[in-house]
């Protein structure tokens, strides 16, 4: 990666994260922490406003935006691939969203890039043999989870258990996460008082609300899924 286009990949990071540390950025981009410190200082030069909050880390000051820019080959390849795995493993409303982004992308973008964007998604395209059509994720719930999460609202849910028992349920989402063919909404039930695996495929009915969570002091999704591991783990030894 050449320093312009590393430049530019820092500050999109850094737009995408409240705040990153210099071995947090070192390790994102597999560059020294010099480099970091380096690379920080010309971005304030070129008039990048990057702060820096101790015990925090680096950050883009509020009400700066990245102009466009124009995507390397590999960017425009890697999406390429994105439209038809939303396609074929999120719902439709997720899909229709990815549509309109990859627009308005390709409206930023020249026209021979843009050409070649649309000629290799023309040119790549999911597959699932009817065979295995059932083994396939079904849900028309992710944009819904992913708006409670960011807005921390509890989400109102019926869901049906392995044995097809349908509860109702009130739910703190903590995150999504896809595994087994399936997405799962990882979230804090207060039927059980405890952190619950919910299959989005199994959810039969889910409301949005507008009350906040009440727990207040949630695990992360990565340390739910950590501890999931070890169980799992402890379970086939």
């Amino acid at each position: 990666m050449n320093r312009t286009d590393r430049l530019m990949g820092l500050v999109a990071h850094l737009q995408s994260k409240k705040y990153q540390t210099a071995g947090q950025l070192a390790e994102h981009f597999g560059m020294s922490e010099r480099t970091v410190y380096r690379d920080l200082r010309s971005m304030n030069e070129i008039g990048v406003p990057v702060g820096f909050e101790a015990g925090r880390g680096y950050y883009i000051v509020g009400g700066y935006f990245l102009p466009p820019v124009s995507l390397t080959a590999e960017e425009a390849n890697a999406l390429a691939l994105t439209e038809p795995l939303v396609l074929r493993f999120a719902d439709k409303e997720v899909a229709l969203h990815v549509g309109t982004a990859l627009t308005k992308i390709k409206m930023a973008l020249g026209g021979q890039q843009r050409d070649n964007l649309e000629n290799l998604q023309s040119r790549t395209a999911h597959y699932i043999p009817e065979a295995f059509a059932h083994m396939m994720p079904s849900t028309n719930f992710l944009t819904i989870i992913q708006n409670s999460i960011v807005q921390k609202t509890i989400l109102k849910i019926e869901y049906a258990n392995a044995q097809d028992e349908v509860s109702s349920r009130e739910v703190e989402p903590i995150g999504l996460t896809f595994y087994s063919l399936n997405w799962h909404l990882i979230g804090w039930c207060h039927l059980r008082n405890d952190y619950r695996d919910f299959r989005t495929s199994r959810i039969r009915r889910l409301s949005a609300s507008l009350i906040p969570f009440r727990k207040t002091d949630h695990i992360e999704l990565n340390e739910y899924l950590a501890n999931l591991e070890t169980r799992l783990r402890q379970e086939h030894s």
